[in-house]
């Protein structure tokens, strides 16, 4: 008897429609970044909404599988923390990574201890439950912060610690999460305290040691054997990032921070073709982000939303107005931050799509009575986004914590910078800055470097050594490699001092 044959699940048929509604999102997300930057919203909002519309209660797309959703989510946050190691200046984190480890670790328990019995009481869960649902809406949100905040410069350090703590964070959380998801599953083995944190330090351990071999192994064969396509350097560059989750996982490491901690020394050593990598790597993030996002958006569904809205504003309050400030002010204590500086990062903590795809944890591995967790944390994220994002920039300027200007690294695609040893600056004056009123010639710039460009009230000119800067002017500085750090240096003295810093020395 002949068998009959089985359709296949996905056809040519298919690919037509599939295609056409995949562009189309595309295409509205790129459109909604533009929209989300005036409004000073984050993007996850938009892209939220979009998944939302298209899901089963709007256009009518079927989407329900929390296995799924977790192995897509988590192949998304390797390229999320990948190309957020790429892009990140060791220099700028240099100084913030201890009190952003700590943070990040410390912080994390304290965040997740004071969640935990606001859960236990608020929600009327065991305390398994409770710290549970603390840990999985600990973690921040580095695309949701920086997008707010493009345009608020920000003191060195404290960019730096908000930039380092979400690059850090998510491998910490995420064993939590399992651990507790585990733990509360009926006739689990319960392991002693001691133990679960002595197996959470070797994981980060081994996650960090992995990351930093395959970085600068990979990064050593990578420079022998470069390219001349600058588009192949940047899959074999991606490629590494996600090698290093890869082997972390496989030795029951920290996959996470191997990546992060992997794509951090590869974006700071010495590689050919710089600039295509990290255009690469940011838009591979994008495309990461937007296809995250949206699919949380297909996996929720409004009404199963709203009787979870009063519950996620009580937690989230907790979170945002006790635990947060807990966590910073107890992990800060080693480290001499202001106070105001303190405050601000309580108020930055900002969640994202870690969270929501942590909130599948439960449900994959059977944790009972968890099936409201996804729309509460979904809840917790919009509502508290939608309130946080848009006042960060006040916030910031009322703490009075606004840096003097704003350094910001240009890549030029149509420019061989690294051949030639040279780095663009543009430099914000802002609007306390003793720039103001500062002649070029006075700046007294590192030989190597020179201000090439002034972009004042949207138009740009090219000034004279007597050309008067202005507070809210963009300057372009093309400087050499080697020159690099004293123009900096220079630059932050005058903004801070005025036009006589550094002349008796």
């Amino acid at each position: 008897m002949l068998a009959t044959p089985v359709p296949p699940a996905f056809t040519l048929d298919d690919l037509t429609p599939v295609l056409l509604l995949g562009t189309l999102v595309l295409l509205v997300s790129v459109a909604a970044v533009r929209f989300a930057v005036r409004a000073g919203l984050p993007t996850l909002l938009l892209y939220l909404a979009i998944g939302l519309a298209i899901g089963n209660e709007g256009l009518g797309i079927r989407f329900d599988s929390a296995e799924l959703t977790q192995v897509l989510g988590y192949s998304a946050l390797i390229l999320i923390l990948a190309e957020g190691g790429l892009t990140t200046s060791w220099a700028g984190i240099r100084s913030a990574v201890a009190p952003a480890a700590v943070l990040s670790t410390i912080g994390v328990v304290v965040s997740v201890v004071v969640v935990g019995f606001a859960a236990h009481w608020i929600l009327d869960v065991s305390l398994e439950i409770g710290f549970l649902v603390g840990a999985v809406v600990s973690s921040t949100d580095a695309a949701a912060v920086f997008s707010v905040l493009r345009r608020v410069p920000l003191p060195a350090r404290l960019s730096g610690v908000l930039e380092a703590e979400s690059g850090f964070n998510d491998a910490p959380v995420v064993l939590l999460v399992v651990v507790l998801a585990h733990q509360a599953v009926p006739g689990a083995v319960h392991d002693p305290a001691w133990q679960l944190v002595l197996i959470a330090a070797g994981e980060l351990a081994g996650g960090a040691a992995v990351g930093l071999a395959v970085g600068f192994l990979g990064g050593f064969v990578m420079r022998r054997a470069a390219s001349t396509s600058s588009g192949l350097f940047s899959i074999g560059i991606l490629s590494l990032t996600v090698l290093a989750y890869a082997v972390a996982v496989e030795i029951h490491a920290s996959g996470f921070l191997a990546t992060y901690v992997a794509a951090l020394v590869l974006g700071n050593i010495a590689l050919p073709h710089r600039p295509a990598i990290r255009a690469f790597a940011q838009a591979m993030g994008w495309l990461a982000q937007i296809g995250l996002f949206v699919l949380l958006g297909l996996e929720a569904s409004p009404s199963q939303l709203v009787p979870q809205i009063v519950p996620a504003i009580a937690i989230g309050l907790v979170l945002l107005l006790v635990a947060r400030p807990a966590s910073v002010l107890l992990s800060m204590l080693p480290f001499p931050m202001p106070l105001r500086e303190q405050l601000f990062l309580s108020w930055a903590g900002l969640r994202g799509a870690v969270p929501v795809v942590l909130a599948t944890v439960p449900l994959t591995v059977g944790t009972p009575h968890t099936g409201w967790l996804f729309n509460l944390v979904f809840n917790l994220v919009i509502i508290f986004t939608i309130v946080q994002g848009p006042a960060l920039p006040w916030v910031a300027r009322r703490l009075g914590i606004t840096g003097d200007h704003h350094t910001v690294d240009l890549e030029l695609e149509t420019t061989p910078l690294e051949e030639l040893g040279a780095d663009v600056l543009q430099v914000q004056v802002g609007p306390e800055s003793q720039l103001h009123g500062v002649e070029v010639f006075e700046l007294r710039l590192p030989v190597g470097a020179n201000v090439t460009l002034i972009v004042r009230d949207r138009e740009a000119f090219v000034p004279d050594a007597r050309t008067p800067l202005r507070r809210g002017d963009s300057l372009l500085i093309v400087t050499t490699g080697a020159a690099r750090g004293r123009a900096e240096a220079r630059l932050r003295a005058v903004s801070e001092r005025g036009r006589l810093a550094g002349w008796n020395q």
